[in-house]
């Protein structure tokens, strides 16, 4: 999530491109967005479908599809890099010994509309619909999604971004601020009921027994990540740990 600078294309590059075959023109815009990379913003001559998004964009593209137009989201920096791979791992780690479904990070789109498609850092699909898990992206809504709050995002960015996933119907929104260093939760029950929590337990309601310690988000460094699989799953190390 990061905070956009719009811009329109060249009107004749625009010309040209509305000349040309819609296949054609796909691959134009693909390398127009080479080409103007330092930019924030691709419009293209007609809204993307998701669809066309995916296919044109592949996980070395780090954009998402607002009302059909690309937007590209501003490099993370490292504290929300760290966290988002820690997360990753941990909730990984748990929901495959567990069987409990699919994590995956912030290179698989979700669909929300025809025109929409969203990259959350991290979200689970029970096993029961990993039939919406596809190749190109995930077309359904993921029963969770985390998504890490920065410093440098805008409070219109997270509106529209909470806005888009309970369209969809995630069941549970994880929303971790690194500013405020709480953890906000929304989960689907008559409407969206909201917990904000800064202190003790974060609890997963969709994930089985899933839980962490609000202090392990923002601690530096961040916790081993075996040590927390091992506290989850109930692993005493305690005879390894005497051994060593």
């Amino acid at each position: 999530m990061a905070q956009t600078l719009l811009f329109a294309l060249y009107s004749s590059m625009q010309l040209v491109i509305d000349g040309l075959p819609r296949t054609r023109q796909t691959t134009a815009i693909k390398e127009l967005v080479e080409m103007r990379y330092e930019q924030q913003v691709l419009v293209p001559p007609s809204p993307l479908t998701f669809d066309e998004f995916v296919d044109l964009f592949g996980e070395d593209d780090d954009v998402e599809l607002i009302n059909g137009v690309v937007v590209k989201k501003m490099a993370a920096r490292d504290p929300h890099e760290d966290l988002d791979a820690w997360l990753i791992m941990v909730l990984r780690g748990y929901t495959r010994v567990k069987d409990l479904g699919i994590v995956r990070g912030s290179r698989t789109a979700v669909q929300v509309t025809e025109h929409r498609g969203r990259l959350p850092d991290v979200l689970f699909v029970h096993k029961e619909r990993e039939s919406i898990v596809q190749e190109k992206g995930i077309y359904g809504a993921p029963d969770l999604v985390i998504e890490i709050v920065s410093p440098r995002d805008s409070p219109a960015d997270i509106v529209a971004l909470e806005a888009d996933y309970r369209s969809v119907g995630v069941a549970e929104l994880w929303f971790i601020d690194q500013k405020r260093k709480q953890v906000r939760v929304l989960r689907q029950k008559d409407g969206y009921q909201e917990e904000v929590i800064s202190q003790g337990v974060v609890r997963s309601e969709v994930v089985d027994g899933f839980w962490l310690k609000v202090e392990w988000l923002f601690a530096k460094p961040l916790p081993l990540e075996l040590d927390i699989l091992n506290q989850l799953l109930g692993i005493d190390t305690t005879p390894c740990t005497a051994w060593l």
